[in-house]
């Protein structure tokens, strides 16, 4: 019976790993119809989907790692990755980033450094969506520096700067811009500590 239970995850496990090949597969070719700039490395378990205007610009950089599949990140994951741009606005990726089920909806310019983290269902956006609407106003751009770390659905809305190092917990809504090395959790974000590189503090 051992065995037997041994063989049959062995057969999941194949399959999974047969699927994402496939999905990643298709995921790149979705970046060749949509002249997604890519570097070396990129991996994508499950899909994810790209929507490109004409005159804009989506570039992903090396070591790219983007879950869209339930099974790929165990927290949950509500939907697929979805990038879309907007007029002539740019998404650029910088090298070794990560993402679970994230929205990034460009309509100026959404800039992530190296080593970002986006924990499962983060939406990132610089611009109100509803662009006929009176109510609605300019896009502004966002800035996310190296090596920061996103938390399961959080949302980083239009104008936003986040310093290099920082960690933005769980469900944050971050509206304003937040410094390096901190720790930034709430509606509406808010620092709550500083984290002391050199010595090593950890959550």
């Amino acid at each position: 019976m051992i065995f037997f239970k041994l063989f049959l995850k062995f057969i999941i496990f194949t399959l999974n790993d047969l699927k994402w090949s496939l999905q990643n597969f298709y995921t790149k070719f979705l970046m060749y119809v949509f002249d997604v700039k890519y570097g070396s490395n990129f991996k994508s378990y499950g899909i994810t989907f790209f929507r490109k205007s004409k005159n804009s610009k989506i570039i992903i950089g090396d070591n790219c790692v983007f879950r869209s599949s339930n099974l790929s990140n165990l927290i949950g994951v509500n939907h697929s990755n979805i990038l879309s741009t907007h007029g002539k606005s740019t998404i650029t990726i910088g090298n070794n980033c990560g993402f679970s089920g994230v929205s990034i909806g460009a309509f100026s310019s959404i800039k992530l450094g190296d080593n970002v983290r986006c924990g499962s269902n983060v939406i990132i956006t610089d611009g109100d969506w509803h662009e006929s609407d009176n109510r609605s106003n300019s896009p502004k751009s966002i800035l996310i520096n190296d090596n920061v770390w996103i938390g399961e659905g959080v949302k980083i809305l239009k104008g936003v700067i986040i310093g290099k190092n920082s960690i933005i917990g769980m469900g944050s809504i971050v509206s304003r811009n937040i410094p390096e090395n901190v720790i930034a959790v709430g509606n509406p974000c808010k620092v709550i500590k500083r984290i002391n590189n050199d010595k090593g503090n950890k959550l």
